[in-house]
């Protein structure tokens, strides 16, 4: 494995170098995603390569397992990159988690902040307009009316589960 890092290119080597811990830590979101993307990249390379130069050598040895020995170093530097990648999408799902942990709480002290109770009624106003529902027979009609009457009580269930549940 030693001998395939340094057999790497300048510019794959810094690639590689990149994924280091300490330097993943120092890295947000967004530079995460763009290393994320830069490594991808060089793992579809290799393996594009070794797939090409494989799968042309299928008739000569029977099989791309059987030509994988005179394909090797592709097949490594693949690997490598692949080890690089899971390494960078671990570092990148916990920035991920921890991005949307911050908004959500945001969300809620912002929610929390804007009061929904309304302002305290002056003595004059309740007298000027008083309370009172058009329609005081609040009974369902048929059994038409009592299922939608359900159903849109169940949907608004449903929305405010979701809503709950994120």
């Amino acid at each position: 494995m030693k001998a395939l890092l340094n057999s790497l290119t300048e510019a794959e080597m810094g690639l590689v170098r990149e994924t280091d811990k300490e330097k993943l830590a120092t890295l947000d979101e967004d530079g995460l995603v763009e290393l994320h993307t830069r490594v991808r990249r060089a793992r579809n390379k290799y393996v594009k390569l070794y797939r090409r130069e494989a799968g042309a050598r299928v008739e000569e040895f029977g099989g791309r397992g059987h030509a994988r020995p005179k394909n090797r170093r592709n097949a490594q530097k693949a690997e490598v990159f692949e080890d690089t990648l899971a390494r960078v999408s671990r570092h990148l799902a916990a920035a991920a988690r921890r991005s949307a942990k911050e908004l959500k709480a945001g969300r809620l002290a912002a929610a929390r902040q804007e009061s929904p109770i309304p302002p305290p009624r002056s003595a004059g106003d309740a007298a000027a307009r008083p309370l009172t529902s058009q329609r005081t027979d609040r009974r369902p009609d048929s059994a038409a009316l009592r299922r939608r009457q359900a159903k849109t009580l169940a949907s608004g269930a449903r929305r405010q589960a979701k809503r709950d549940s994120s």
